[in-house]
């Protein structure tokens, strides 16, 4: 149930910051804001997808030197989860491309 509610949470608020992210074209704002704000956008982009892979690999460490046995199927895991968060900053990325180039 907590995963279910943080996939909703994180979710919807990926769908508001890419709403914002297209509706600044339509308020008026000037090339030079959009640009800011796409660098701040790719700024806590590259963070947030560090901090989560960083956590993600010393947690796969840890689990195999517990447990080298189940290595293959946590490192499998681990490469999955950190495909995913890599391709929330790719994301992240063609919308400042898509928006402010």
């Amino acid at each position: 149930m907590k995963k279910a509610v943080n996939l909703i949470v994180m979710t919807l608020g990926l769908v508001l910051m890419a709403s914002v992210a297209f509706a600044a074209e339509a308020a008026g704002v000037t090339s030079d804001a959009v640009k800011s704000a796409a660098v701040f956008g790719i700024a806590i982009a590259a963070f947030g997808g560090s901090i989560g892979m960083g956590l993600a690999i010393s947690r796969a460490v840890e689990g195999i030197a517990r447990n080298p046995e189940a290595g293959g199927k946590i490192m499998v895991n681990m490469i999955i989860g950190l495909a995913l968060i890599e391709s929330l900053a790719i994301y992240t990325l063609v919308i400042i491309f898509v928006k402010a180039v």
